[in-house]
């Protein structure tokens, strides 16, 4: 294509015509003048510059411009955009005609199409670069950003014709791909996709999680929750191993369904405290064609402990009695009891008995208080020890059990410090509860069933008989509903509010520590024929992980823990600490500092910002880890000279999973956005045939606006002044 030159008008039909008409006009109007002058020369020189003043005016009006068409530089660019992502590396493609048990991975399956003969029918018309894309963090290939691949696409060539992704679409980091979609259709560039990848899941056995604590206790059994995933055609009884240290320790037999999904808890026991490696793994399926994921590992930290739980009562009711009993026989818990005895002369005693309340240093001692049928009134709680409850709890991350009972005492907790913490709203006309001849029984919810602290058998459906049929309560207390944020695990299993069924079993954070609302008095039936099995195992497992951030790290004068336990990269970790002054009280103003030690030896510093409000001695601050791996923590207080350290265990991010399904879908809006399609692997030879068909690209128009040019405007005002000096030349003769 040749350079094509002129010159255009921008205007109206309207302006056109009046300005022929006044052309016209000033034509007749100029020869008149000449004529009436006797044809002067001089005369007929001006009126002539006058008819051009009047033409180029006119002419301005309608806008001219010069424009040059010309054709493009260069061959127009097609890019191939290939995917380089962790998730291209899971083995889910299957060809048509092949029907051997062996998969391809993603990343094999377009890597022929790498080559430039596969586009040599585009390369007539085509520049053809290969990109790959995956993410813009570190490492690149833990994520998928299709926007941000795209659009440095856009930006590295100027002449695009047209863009090829090749991705199983498993977009998941960076802003939507939407966006960029946008940008292309906006410049015509059409994108298209090829899908690969199985949308559909594979005959798979996943072991999909494995929820492991930071640390456990030596001798003490620790339950640890695995969920198993069968994508196979069948049910299957799977064998769960447990490594420790690389030895097999446990073997769980579990029955997962076909296409479902089993919870279930493989429970170990630490033989003696240190670092241990714990590995799950499910032995492969002849039938299954993903084995990337049949195993998970997680460091864990064994040392001994001594929970310290203060139980407070006002008279020894049943549950209160078999609740002490319970505790005083966990060898990890230390138990000291207040029974108040508001209408006897003085405290109950005996062992482990104290005679009053504790004082704010003694009470900070404490990892978990439960609060039976007790309230703030004479010779009961004063509303001085209710705050400083609400303050353990809120700034040194202990737990606080609710437990009322038929006396009603907990109504007086409304309208003190406590009403915060409170994870239920308590109906005032019922203070008392509800008392029934005929027993009612617990349902548990949803987050009950997932719950460590409800877990009484491995199995799912164990565990639900077991809450279902254990011996039945008479009496409940009178709950309307749970507050914001609580969370329910179980449920009366017939009676219910105008909000839905009674919640009887609800937990609440509240600042750095749990709160648990029992809403029976009666889990001491729960022995009736199996004796401790059941009670001792449920207010054993409320007693460690209401106590477990406190666990986290201890030292003399000196806590450390942090949130979450287990977090990945990128994740914000919160670090609190809990400094005490040379008197045991809760250092007020201080500074502490946390060493962060990554596991490439890099050493960061944090330093801690004392709490908000009333939350004395906490300290607070945050970290965000950027590589898997073992973090060494260590904090320390200038003013006490007390220090500690921890591990903080950091995964990966965990966000290009291998086996997970490829998002076609998300390929699909990107094509359709920009006029284009998405085709299977398999029809990548069609794909030519709609590149071929692209209209050419469009020649660059280079535009000189005349009518606004310096120079256009220097001629006109040059003209003006030659007809000026011209009138007064013709006039002085």
């Amino acid at each position: 294509m040749q350079a094509q030159r002129g010159i255009s008008f921008f205007s109206t039909g309207t302006v056109m015509a009046l300005g022929l008409v006044l052309v016209a006009v000033a034509g007749v109007l100029c020869w008149v003048a000449w004529r009436r002058s006797g044809y002067r020369r001089a005369t007929g020189m001006l009126e002539l510059l006058r008819f051009v003043l009047i033409c180029l005016v006119v002419a301005t009006l309608n806008q001219p411009e010069w424009l040059e068409t010309r054709p493009p530089s260069q061959r127009p660019t097609l890019a191939v955009l290939w995917d380089q992502s962790n998730s291209m590396e899971t083995r889910d493609v299957i060809a048509a005609e092949d029907d051997a048990e062996d998969t391809k991975s993603r990343a094999e399956t377009i890597e022929p199409l790498m080559s430039e003969a596969i586009w040599k029918s585009a390369d007539k018309e085509f520049d053809v670069v290969f990109e790959p894309f995956s993410s813009q963090l570190e490492p690149p290939k833990e994520a998928t950003d299709l926007n941000a691949g795209l659009s440095q696409v856009l930006e590295n060539h100027s002449n695009l014709r047209g863009v090829v992704v090749l991705s199983d679409g498993d977009w998941n980091v960076g802003k939507s791909p939407v966006e960029a979609a946008t940008r292309f259709r906006m410049k015509g560039i059409p994108v298209f996709a090829v899908g690969v990848g199985s949308k559909v899941r594979l005959p798979d056995l996943e072991l999909a999680s494995m929820s492991a604590p930071t640390f456990a206790v030596a001798g003490k059994p620790l339950r640890i929750p695995f969920v198993v995933r069968n994508s196979l055609g069948q049910d299957r009884d799977v064998g769960v191993v447990l490594d420790v240290n690389g030895e097999p320790e446990v073997t769980n037999v579990v029955r997962v369904a076909a296409m479902g999904q089993t919870q279930q808890t493989v429970v170990w026991t630490p033989p003696g405290i240190g670092d241990y490696t714990l590995t799950l793994r499910v032995p492969r399926d002849p039938q299954e064609r993903v084995v990337d994921n049949n195993q998970i590992s997680a460091p864990i930290t064994v040392r001994q402990e001594q929970l310290r739980v203060l139980v407070i009562e006002a008279y020894p009711r049943w549950e209160y009695r078999y609740l002490r009993n319970a505790l005083e026989r966990d060898p990890g818990v230390e138990v000291n009891c207040l029974l108040f005895h508001p209408e006897l002369p003085k405290a109950g005693g005996g062992r482990a008995y104290i005679k009053e309340f504790p004082a704010t240093n003694e009470l900070s001692r404490f990892d978990v208080v439960v609060l039976g049928d007790v309230g703030v009134g004479p010779r009961q709680l004063t509303l001085e020890q209710t705050q400083d409850l609400k303050q353990l709890v809120s700034a040194q991350a202990a737990g606080l059990v609710l437990i009322p009972g038929r006396a009603g005492r907990h109504d007086s907790l409304m309208s003190g410090p406590l009403a915060d913490l409170y994870p239920v709203v308590l109906d005032p006309a019922r203070a008392h509860g509800i008392g029934s001849p005929a027993r009612g029984h617990f349902a548990l919810t949803e987050a009950g069933q997932r719950s460590l602290l409800t877990r009484l058998e491995q199995t799912d459906q164990a565990n639900v008989d077991v809450w279902r049929n254990l011996p039945g309560f008479n009496w409940y207390a009178g709950v309307q509903r749970a507050k914001v944020g609580a969370e329910i695990l179980a449920v009366h299993e017939q009676e219910a509010t105008a909000s839905g069924r009674v919640p009887l079993i609800v937990t609440k954070t509240y600042g750095t520590g749990k709160v648990l609302f029992m809403g029976i008095d009666s889990a001491w039936r729960w022995r009736e024929g199996i004796e401790d099995r059941y009670h001792y195992r449920f207010w054993g497992q409320v007693a460690r992980w209401m106590a477990y951030q406190r666990q986290m790290a201890e030292g003399q004068s000196m806590r450390l823990f942090f949130s979450p336990d287990r977090p990945r990269v990128d994740d914000v970790v919160t670090l609190n600490a809990n400094v005490l002054d040379g008197l045991g009280g809760p250092l007020d103003q201080g500074s502490v500092v946390v060493q962060a030690i990554s596991p490439s030896g890099k050493t960061q510093t944090i330093r801690l910002q004392p709490g908000e409000q009333d939350a004395w001695g906490l300290f607070v601050g945050s970290l965000v880890p950027k590589e898997p791996g073992n973090y060494r923590l260590v904090a320390s207080s200038t003013e006490t000279g007390s220090s500690v350290q921890t591990d903080l265990s950091v995964q990966g991010l965990n966000r290009e999973r291998t086996g997970r399904l490829a998002r076609f879908d998300v390929l699909d809006e990107i094509a359709q956005i920009t006029e284009a399609k998405l085709v299977p692997i398999t029809e990548v030879r069609s794909l030519l045939d709609h590149l071929a068909t692209l209209p050419d690209p469009e020649p660059t128009i280079h535009r000189v606006r005349i009518w606004s040019h310096p120079l256009w405007a220097g001629i006109l005002i040059l003209l003006l002044g030659l007809f000026w000096t011209g009138r007064k030349m013709v006039g002085a003769m």
